[in-house]
């Protein structure tokens, strides 16, 4: 049968030979008593990669997110972010239900990330008996748009919490996509944060599980919270040995995804009728509109199933289209022929 070629998202690539075969042989104990030794290795590595204290397993990405929200803050505290972040359209509401807090929502206007300039008038400080205390902000990078945020803006961002008291969380979902867009290495962007989670089921390519990442106290109290949200699992090192093969392989392929998303973006850019920003193509992710008489976004995904494409229905930022490691240079192609085969039929 032929194959699906896959461009919804780098989740949904399979674990790799290597990763089934070190869930198979893996040592594993028990992670609530901190007795499970991968669990403890991939830790240990997370934390020496970021250069962070410590880090701590957790079994997604909103978990990981969610979980940091709940140590930094109190009930009825605020959380400053970005009115498109992870945490404000995908996670359900969940820093309400989970932590008691209010999300003050900023929208982007000189880039897609919010700036320290657009965080200052929002920021909320003091004992006005009125107002929440702004106690965190929350960063993505990279972001939803396929673009990253510089190192020089995030710094401004941590140079204003530190002047007013705040904590600085990043969601790095797919933090090594950002770095290698930016050309440096991830602890140069984990450095500007007091925590941070990154993804090892997206472009890393593990099935499974997400780190958490902050000083050994942070990380300590991260450890109750987990247990306290349903997080803590026992004998998890078959999840966790997965997730040491990505951090070991994985990140070298993602290069390669990147190289393939810039060769995607580019031949689309030559079909006419299709709308794209090639500027926002920075890491591994390409966003198109389509913009002739008669044809439709939802029509061409509709269309790309028939030739066994598979993509996500469009979105805000249009059609997402995403590489992965199991994305080739042909498929690629073979994507670019059928967007074009579409829109000329």
């Amino acid at each position: 049968m032929e194959r699906m070629i896959e461009f919804r998202s780098d989740t949904m690539t399979r674990p790799s030979p290597a990763m089934r075969q070190a869930m198979f042989d893996c040592e594993v104990g028990d992670d609530v008593c901190e007795e499970d030794p991968t669990v403890n290795r991939l830790q240990e590595m997370a934390a020496a990669t970021l250069g962070k204290g410590a880090a701590l397993f957790v079994p997604s990405g909103v978990f990981g997110n969610q979980c940091a929200i709940g140590v930094h803050t109190r009930p009825g505290d605020e959380v400053i972010v970005s009115e498109t972040a992870h945490v404000v359209e995908h996670e359900a509401g969940a820093a309400g239900v989970l932590s008691g807090v209010q999300l003050r929502t900023i929208e982007p206007r000189t880039a897609s990330y919010i700036t320290a300039a657009e965080i200052l008038p929002r920021l909320r400080i003091g004992e006005d008996i009125h107002f929440p205390r702004s106690r965190l902000i929350v960063l993505e990078n990279a972001l939803s748009d396929g673009s990253v945020m510089p190192v020089e803006a995030m710094a401004e961002v941590r140079r204003l919490a530190d002047e007013h008291g705040l904590a600085v969380h990043l969601d790095g979902a797919r933090l090594f996509n950002a770095a290698i867009a930016l050309g440096v290495e991830a602890r140069a962007i984990a450095a500007l944060c007091d925590s941070v989670t990154f993804c090892l089921s997206k472009g890393l390519g593990a099935p499974v599980g997400s780190v958490l990442c902050g000083s050994a106290d942070f990380i300590r109290a991260a450890r109750k919270r987990r247990k306290i949200m349903g997080g803590a699992m026992r004998q998890v090192g078959v999840l966790a040995a997965p997730g040491i093969v990505a951090l070991t392989e994985g990140i070298g392929h993602l290069r390669q995804d990147h190289e393939n998303a810039r060769l995607l973006g580019e031949l689309l850019a030559r079909i006419p009728g299709v709308a794209i920003d090639l500027a926002k193509v920075q890491t591994n992710m390409v966003f198109i509109h389509i913009d002739r008489p008669g044809k439709s976004e939802e029509g061409l995904v509709d269309f790309l199933a028939t030739k066994r494409i598979l993509t996500y229905p469009p979105m805000a930022w249009g059609i997402r289209l995403v590489t992965s490691l199991e994305v080739t240079p042909e498929d690629v192609r073979a994507l670019a022929a059928a967007v074009a085969d579409y829109l000329v039929a």
